[in-house]
């Protein structure tokens, strides 16, 4: 069983800056790719972004909301992934998970089914 815990989150006015991790420990050798998800209270998960390991090439994904705000890596070394959060709007305000799971190749392309949850860590952008 695959372990996630998040760190990083916290308080920052709208244009800031935050970077989250996710730490993976346990049965980490069954899992090749990551993602970060994120809910608002009153709202459904949402997938933010997906990193997928195929062929040597990391793969990633990102929802509309954040393209060119976000940034997710990770450290395979480390057993860990990162998710840079840049110009952050109010918008952005959520519990942000990591998840962990088993590549699949499905509608033309890299995906993850996700198998394992971190707790989450809380970002809150005020205006």
């Amino acid at each position: 069983q695959a372990q996630l815990v998040e760190s990083g989150g916290g308080s920052v006015q709208a244009g800031g800056s935050l970077r989250l991790s996710c730490v993976a420990s346990g049965y980490t050798s069954r899992t090749n790719c990551m993602g970060w998800f994120r809910q608002a209270p009153g709202k459904e998960r949402e997938g933010v972004a997906t990193i997928v390991t195929g062929g040597g090439t990391d793969y990633t994904d990102y929802a509309d909301s954040v393209k060119g705000r976000f940034t997710i890596s990770q450290d395979n070394a480390k057993k860990t992934a990162y998710l840079q959060l840049n110009s952050l709007k109010p918008e952005d305000t959520a519990m942000y998970s990591c998840a962990a799971g088993l590549r699949l190749w499905r509608s033309g392309r890299y995906q993850c089914d996700f198998r394992y949850w971190g707790q989450g860590t809380q970002v809150t952008v005020s205006s």
